[in-house]
């Protein structure tokens, strides 16, 4: 293919793929099968890598996100972005229509919308081109995370049709649907990970990473609500975002316009039954004057416009009498108080037990069994206790006393400093967390043995298996005898133990349960340290000088090494056959061999990930932070003015991009 015939082809795919983008995650209305259009997203790929002269930021190639670490910049609004105050009760409102009514003469109108529970964001745009996102900040200025939102698949890069200002911002809200919260969470949980509490936090989190490679897989969305320019096309706010979907924009089919206050109240009484309906949170209900003139005439006080206000929905609650309290032990020996409850409806579910999360939230709420109590549902995997009803309080009933000792192995509990758990130091004899490690070590994302719960606790109870390591020393004969297991049963288990051990080091590596070192972790400690022996024998400072691996889980990944246990049960994994290295890059020269290197900036000649590429093959290695250790920084062009500041406070040379490859023989 001719460079010409090239470019040609790769703009309408990208055309192609802008429109089916829009049809798939804006109008939740697909033309292709998702077969198709990962053939043309493939092909799209191809041609670009193949004629990179044609590489734009705005491809649909490029919403897949960058494993490029970078500090967010902070940079001012065009507009202050101001929150808007809240009413609870529709007396408030009345009071808002009335205040609105002596401020402005003659007739208006109302446009009620969905107050999204996520994080605002504000995106703009320069000759239909996406620019930049930048948050809310204090109002003022917001943090620049416009590779991050790259990633957002609702967000229109390039937009469609015509009629929009040379220049605008348009402001909205990032969330997380329920679906993909729970997934994530699910996730979490399994890399011994905290669950996020709410998809608003998940969301406003997720929009602060480090890694927009990461942010990508979080299927994060986003509704728009406000266009801001000097040139809108309409008066009406209604009448632009109507414009504004045309153009590309996710906009919520559910906002509408309304001639009086008690149609808001009709508007806010329809959506306080149906938000159950809906497959993302909202909190309540945004109220605003629909014309930009008299939203003008209005203005704002210091923090909030005079022309809009927000209604809150109550969480939901219901009330129901707290039986018992159990205590779950994890594979860590975290120990979480559960609450059993009689059971009781709550958001179209019935509820039967609520978390306490830990002691410190027991003794603030003063909940006693017996107790009847306040159950909310807003976003939790399990529902969690809010309150007591003090009123209905049996005063004979004692206070809870949180456990001290362990109720599987009787090993009193421990509480370190600035932890909010107690835990189980027992990790050798304490069955549920041998169970657990167990478990997380056979899991479809570690090791991938084809063994259920209840087959760990039967091997366990036989006396089979006492650690990870007993898996690999089972017998067929030794399963035959046991209830459950036949003949083909027996094989199939033996045999998924033996594949397993073609599992790649860094799943093997997060299949040992290392606290704190979850999927995404193991794999950047892989990918840094080669092999497990190098890893054992890191120290602190070596540890955090890998890209996400900060102080906590450094100590942690040191104290699993520094406990006998742990080393025997290695050395045994090791005996069996795990991998526990991954192959080695061939090395062009040894030229860069014990120096550490940062990349900071932008380059002409080669990508940032390609550069690190050659520091690697050329026995450098790559550090993400700069630290007294540092042998030098390569510089590009935009780089991040931190690494700068602390570059220079401690002496460390910076090289170009030239320089470094005239270093390396490369010019």
């Amino acid at each position: 293919m001719d460079e010409n015939s090239a470019k040609n082809q790769i703009l309408s795919l990208r055309h192609e793929l802008n429109k089916h983008n829009y049809q798939y995650y804006v109008l939740n209305n697909p033309l292709i099968s998702d077969f198709e259009f990962d053939k043309k997203m493939n092909e799209l790929d191809r041609l670009e890598k193949e004629f990179p002269q044609f590489a734009d930021s705005l491809s649909p190639t490029q919403r897949v996100g960058s494993d490029i670490s970078k500090e967010f910049e902070q940079i001012p609004h065009l507009y202050p972005m101001l929150s808007l105050a809240n009413t609870y009760s529709k007396e408030e409102l009345l009071d808002f229509d009335k205040r609105i009514r002596k401020l402005i003469e003659g007739e208006f109108e109302y446009v009620a919308e969905l107050k999204f529970d996520g994080t605002a964001i504000g995106l703009r745009y320069k000759n239909g081109k996406f620019e930049k996102a930048v948050t809310r900040g204090d109002g003022a200025m917001g943090d620049d995370v416009s590779a991050n939102v790259k990633t957002i698949k609702s967000i229109p890069l390039v937009l469609q049709n015509s009629g929009f200002p040379d220049e605008f911002e348009i402001r909205g809200e990032i969330l997380l649907p329920h679906s993909a919260f729970e997934a994530m969470n699910i996730e979490r949980l399994e890399n011994d990970e905290q669950a996020f509490a709410n998809p608003r936090n998940a969301a406003s989190g997720t929009l602060k990473m480090q890694n927009s490679g990461e942010v990508a897989k979080r299927k994060l969305d986003c509704f728009l609500y406000y266009l801001l320019s000097e040139n809108l096309p309409h008066d009406g706010h209604f009448e632009n975002l109507s414009l504004a979907k045309s153009w590309g924009f996710k906009i919520s089919e559910h906002s509408k316009k309304l001639k009086s206050i008690n149609e808001v109240f009709e508007f806010i009484d329809f959506w306080n039954d149906e938000r159950k309906k809906l497959p993302f949170d909202i909190d309540g209900i945004v109220v605003k004057i629909n014309s930009k003139r008299l939203q003008d005439e209005l203005g704002f006080t210091s923090k909030t416009p005079r022309w809009a206000t927000s209604y809150k929905f109550k969480a939901e609650q219901a009330e129901t009498k707290l039986v018992s309290i159990d205590f779950q032990i994890g594979r860590t020996g975290a120990i979480t108080p559960v609450a059993n409850l009689q059971p009781v409806l709550l958001a179209g579910t019935t509820v039967k037990r609520a978390s306490l999360h830990n002691a410190d939230i027991i003794n603030e709420l003063d909940v006693r069994v017996g107790d009847f109590v306040y159950v909310e549902k807003g976003g939790e995997i399990i529902p969690k206790i809010v309150g007591v009803n003090l009123n209905k309080r049996n005063e004979t009933l004692p206070k809870f006393e949180f456990i001290e000792i362990c109720p599987s192995c009787n090993t009193p509990l421990v509480r370190e400093d600035g932890e909010a758990q107690h835990y189980c130091p027992n990790s050798k004899n304490c069955a549920p967390q041998i169970k657990g490690k167990i478990e997380h070590f056979i899991s479809r994302k570690a090791m991938n043995i084809n063994a259920a719960e209840a087959t760990v606790d039967l091997l366990f109870q036989n006396g089979l298996i006492r650690n990870v390591a007993g898996l690999y020393e089972l017998k067929k004969e030794q399963l035959l005898i046991l209830e459950r297991f036949a003949e083909k049963s027996a094989q199939n288990l033996i045999e998924s133990i033996e594949e397993s051990k073609k599992v790649p080091f860094e799943r093997v590596l997060f299949a040992m349960g290392i606290r704190f070192v979850g999927a995404t972790v193991a794999k950047i400690l892989a990918k840094s340290l080669k092999n497990i022996h190098a890893i054992m024998n890191a120290n602190y400072e070596q540890l955090t000088q890998i890209e996400e691996i900060g102080e906590r889980i450094a100590q942690s990944i040191i104290a699993f090494f520094n406990a006998d246990e742990n080393i025997e049960m290695l050395n045994k994994l090791i005996a069996c056959g795990l991998q526990f290295e991954i192959e080695e890059a061939s090395l062009s020269s040894n030229i860069l061999d014990g120096k550490s290197i940062v990349i900071s900036g932008t380059f002409e000649k080669y990508s940032r990930e390609e550069l690190k590429k050659l520091i690697e093959t050329n026995g450098g290695k790559n550090a993400s932070s700069v630290s007294k250790n540092t042998n030098f920084l390569l510089a590009g062009e935009n780089m991040g003015p931190a690494k700068l500041e602390k570059v220079k406070k401690l002496g460390v040379p910076i090289i170009s991009e030239n320089e470094f490859l005239k270093m390396i023989g490369l010019l």
